[in-house]
């Protein structure tokens, strides 16, 4: 089953567009897959992975190399590996403006987003796009696929692999990766357990709201530490902070984010739930079918829209707010069952709030009104109720 990525047109136009491209996302999310189908569609190309050692060899002089290669698009895999790079890259694109070459001179793939911005933005404003390539969505796998997606996640090899029990031996192997090589790259040693024992209070709670010092407390670390791995996860793209809707309406609100592991897949291994029927039995179900499609409605939704929750301390509540281009919101709520009643929290908020459009998001597939000003919507229209909505 060959999977066709929804924002390779998205890529392609930012290429036409800038001379540097930066496609971000976790590792194995796709990202090296997409390129290499990019770049041959440009004809001239040429790829380097910076953590192969031969090609990191090349780059030994990195200006007198890729000068030889200035006709064409140059691919650099896990750039954040060589941030000494950047600097060169921002001469390279430069003098390829001056010699008329204003647009598809890089395309940089990075598995972590603050490195990468903090390293590339200094050295390359104004020649740079960004572009998160998150896990497969609805769009890309059809509705009929969506249980399969919430069980086995969105990494493609999770997602595709022959059996429930080869998706999950891949996403156990994934995360002990991740524990074992891949974060220890990121800055201070942070034994392995330790951050599994994180990652799984996380998956516990997902959806939660952040309480800093009940987590401290569990690892018997202190809060600023809870801070770090929390911005490590983050920085990595494997765990989303929701930050809380700001509002001068008079009402007591939430100020702490809400913190999803981004991938269900990921949620189900860090929990030990291996297939459907254990994930059912589990407490954790509708959080984690909840934190699946809110990731994927902020995937799909333009990047200039704006995402946050709300919740007061008397209990309304909206799931999703979503403040689109042209200043219009819309209040989304998730539900996992096959019928859409919403929360009295939900209607109290809308009251508060006001949104352009509200919806239930639920696991049927009828779309019908609920009340004057709230919808019931299936996930697949949800998502394509988004893109109808400008992404550039």
């Amino acid at each position: 089953m060959m999977l066709s990525r929804r924002l390779k047109k998205s890529i392609q136009s930012r290429l036409e567009q800038f001379p540097a491209v930066a496609l971000l996302g976790p590792r194995q999310v796709g990202k090296t897959t997409l390129a290499k189908d990019i770049s041959q569609e440009f004809g001239h190309s040429l790829y380097l992975d910076l953590e192969n050692l031969d090609d990191r060899e090349k780059l030994k002089d990195p200006r007198a190399y890729l000068a030889l290669h200035s006709d064409k698009l140059v691919v650099l895999d896990e750039v954040q590996r060589a941030p000494e790079l950047f600097q060169t890259l921002r001469g390279l694109i430069d003098s390829g403006i001056q010699e008329g070459r204003k647009t598809s001179q890089f395309l940089l793939l990075g598995s972590a987003s603050m490195d990468l911005l903090r390293q590339s933005g200094e050295s390359l404003a104004g020649r740079i796009a960004y572009i998160e390539l998150c896990s497969l969505d609805v769009l890309e796998v059809g509705i009929a696929e969506l249980e399969r997606l919430w069980v086995r996640g969105g990494f493609p090899e999770s997602f595709l692999a022959k059996t429930d029990d080869q998706s999950a031996l891949w996403r156990e192997n994934f995360i002990r990766t991740y524990l074992e090589r891949d974060i220890p790259q990121f800055g201070p040693r942070i034994p392995a357990e330790t951050l599994r024992r994180f990652w799984t209070m996380l998956a516990h709670n997902q959806g939660g709201i952040l309480n800093a010092a009940q987590l401290a407390s569990a690892l018997a670390v202190d809060g600023k530490t809870v801070a770090r791995y929390l911005d490590l996860m983050v920085d990595l793209l494997l765990v989303r902070r929701l930050m809380p809707f700001h509002a001068n309406i008079g009402k007591r609100l939430v100020k702490s984010p809400k913190i999803y592991v981004r991938d269900s897949g990921l949620v189900h291994s860090l929990l030990r739930l291996p297939d459907r029927e254990s994930i059912l039995g589990h407490p954790i179900a509708g959080m984690s079918w909840e934190g699946l499609v809110l990731e994927m409605l902020q995937a799909i939704a333009s990047e200039r829209s704006q995402a946050s929750f709300y919740r007061t301390f008397s209990g309304a509540e909206i799931d999703l707010l979503l403040e689109l281009p042209g200043g219009k919101t819309w209040a989304i709520e998730v539900k996992r069952g096959q019928t859409a009643r919403p929360e009295k929290g939900f209607y109290s908020a809308c009251a508060d709030i006001q949104p352009d459009r509200a919806f239930v998001v639920y696991a049927g597939q009828e779309r019908y009104p609920i009340s004057d000003n709230i919808e019931a919507i299936s996930v697949m229209d949800m998502a394509k109720e988004l893109t109808s909505f400008p992404h550039h």
